[in-house]
């Protein structure tokens, strides 16, 4: 009698890159999310953990950015308007004096 063909059946990846719970081996399915080989394991396809779209990041780090850049611009305003009374204030102070004298 012969022997039945057994199939070659995928093996699952270890961590499933869809939910990031664990994979027993030969599984044709996540146990958790039930994701397979046809509906999201890949071959280079890994969880990093975060489910976060890259475009998150990089609109965080522009809003970092701007928060930086406003800091810098608020405290360049602050010392130009210290500069100008530390030169105007003299200024006023000696043709007050100037008028008082006479």
């Amino acid at each position: 009698m012969a022997r039945p063909q057994t199939k070659n059946r995928p093996s699952g990846p270890g961590e499933c890159p869809v939910c990031g719970a664990d994979v027993p081996p030969k599984a044709l399915s996540c146990p958790e999310c039930g994701a397979d080989e046809r509906t999201g394991w890949g071959g280079d396809d890994t969880y990093d953990g975060l489910d976060l779209p890259e475009e998150s990041w990089q609109d965080h780090d522009d809003r970092l950015t701007r928060q930086k850049f406003s800091q810098r611009e608020a405290g360049v305003k602050r010392v130009a308007w210290l500069v100008l009374i530390a030169f105007l204030l003299p200024l006023v102070l000696g043709l007050i004096w100037l008028v008082t004298k006479k």
